[in-house]
């Protein structure tokens, strides 16, 4: 359980369900599952970079999907017009971006092919908000609670319906061929998508209650693999590989996940002898997770000595020192984050987090200011509501903080308790402004209670016909 006095600590990637924080109720279709929406500036940018060429192959403009990096072991993804899902263990068993690419290929062409999941479409078949946005960067300052717990549920709405995803054999073989064309298009080898089928060519067969969830979905066949491996060979780009750069990063994405992940089989995967900057960052995050600060702050500021400008590495110090109970030496490796990196609104989030911590009049007075700018480019961040409601509330505005929760509480999907502090917040709030017109929208969309409607009629903010 997280305790105020340790805030935001240990949530950075204690990813699962089973994990010692509670959260909200999942569907039925994710129960069992294991999977929470993980947020991370680095990771994120990483995918973004896959991504975006493909998307534009397609005619998507990438600024209007949001890619969801998902805590779970499957080897699973999926693409709607607004969003695109990948799941960590699909990074994982990925060797190379070319390989991520080629799946990440696949899912648009399910797009491209005018496919949907059989049961229905995968961004409203009704999975709620319920992922947990435990992020390796984005860390909330929780009460020990279990209710308090299920804070860090957040940025729910853009999570599609996974458990409808399924698709017949011949919609897989055009997804591919799509697939295929559009990697090409984008400038991008089509072998990384034929060599990751191929890879698991073995699922073929195993009965369905042995296959990994992905290929019950997209069902592979030899034939099928076969008939990919000879399209991809005779397109241009077939040749092309993998920057060195984009190998770098995939390396460093890779060692973050296994380290927060699974931070014990970490510390021996990445063995000391290993010297590369993968496997030191990995290294690093492993002692932290396995909660020796000292080693991970000693080897961290190596790391920093020979990459100064590299804002990860000092928004992980900030979060070290953060979580074990080191607030004000937080607060500059926060500051040089947000600094290097002044458009990622997550490591905003942080800063704000322990500003508000100091409990310092000015502090706390910036640290709002933080997590408002945070939320102007990323205002479905549940963890940062809660963050603003605990600001409002140490500088003695009732009525924002309970509009801050109300916010809070409508972005986890608790439209109940959303309805409930947004009609306290507007006892509290002048109804001249615009967050008393915002508490009044939440009331409205609410389901409010019909005592509710009786109220808001009354002093004339809808009109008496809609209370019956």
């Amino acid at each position: 359980m997280v305790s105020p006095a340790r805030s935001v600590s240990r949530i950075a990637m204690a990813l699962t369900v089973s994990a010692t924080l509670a959260m909200a109720p999942a569907p039925a279709a994710a129960q069992g599952s294991g999977v929470s929406l993980i947020r991370d500036t680095e990771i994120e940018e990483t995918l973004r970079k896959d991504a975006d060429p493909i998307l534009l192959a397609a005619g998507i403009n990438p600024k209007n999907v949001r890619i969801l990096l998902i805590g779970g072991k499957d080897l699973q993804a999926f693409a709607g017009p607004q969003t695109m899902g990948v799941y960590t263990g699909l990074i994982l068993e990925s060797k190379t971006p070319n390989e991520l690419q080629g799946v990440m290929g696949h899912e648009v062409g399910h797009l491209a092919a005018g496919h949907s999941a059989r049961s229905g479409d995968m961004t409203s078949a009704g999975m709620k908000p319920f992922l947990l946005t435990m992020g390796l960067g984005v860390l909330a300052a929780l009460a020990g609670s279990v209710d308090a717990a299920a804070g860090l549920v957040g940025s729910a709405s853009y999570f599609g319906a996974l458990g409808a995803m399924g698709y017949s054999r011949e919609q897989e073989s055009r997804a591919d061929q799509a697939g295929a064309t559009l990697l090409d298009k984008a400038g991008i080898s089509g072998r990384g998508l034929a060599e990751f089928f191929d890879n698991f060519r073995y699922q073929e067969v195993f009965d369905q209650s042995r296959r990994y969830a992905y290929f019950r979905s997209h069902p592979l066949s030899s034939d099928r693999i076969e008939a990919l491996k000879i399209r991809v060979a005779g397109l241009p780009n077939y040749l092309k590989v993998d920057t060195p750069e984009a190998m770098a990063e995939h390396a460093v994405m890779k060692a973050k996940l296994d380290a927060f992940l699974n931070p014990q089989i970490a510390i021996v995967k990445y063995a000391e002898k290993d010297a590369s900057y993968p496997a030191r960052y990995a290294r690093t995050i492993a002692y932290y997770q396995l909660r020796e600060p000292e080693k991970a702050l000693k080897l961290l500021d190596a790391l920093i000595a020979e990459q100064p400008d590299n804002a990860y590495l000092w928004e992980l110090k900030g979060q070290i020192l953060f979580e074990f109970g080191r607030a004000k030496e937080a607060e500059a490796p926060q500051r040089r984050s947000v600094e290097l990196k002044p458009d990622a609104p997550l490591l905003r989030v942080n800063l704000g987090q322990t500003l508000i911590a100091l409990d310092d009049k000015a502090r706390i007075e910036e640290g709002i200011g933080e997590l408002k700018k945070s939320l102007a480019q990323d205002p479905e961040n549940a963890v940062a509501w809660r963050m603003l409601a605990e600001g409002y509330d140490k500088r003695g505005e009732e009525g924002l903080a309970r509009l801050a929760t109300a916010e809070y509480n409508f972005n986890t999907g608790d439209i109940a308790q959303a309805r409930i502090f947004a009609m306290r917040a507007r006892e509290k709030l002048d109804k001249t402004t615009p967050e008393w017109r915002r508490a009044t929208d939440i009331v409205l969309v609410s389901k409010p209670s019909r005592d509710d409607l009786k109220d808001l009629a009354r002093e004339g903010s809808i009109a008496r016909s809609q209370t019956r």
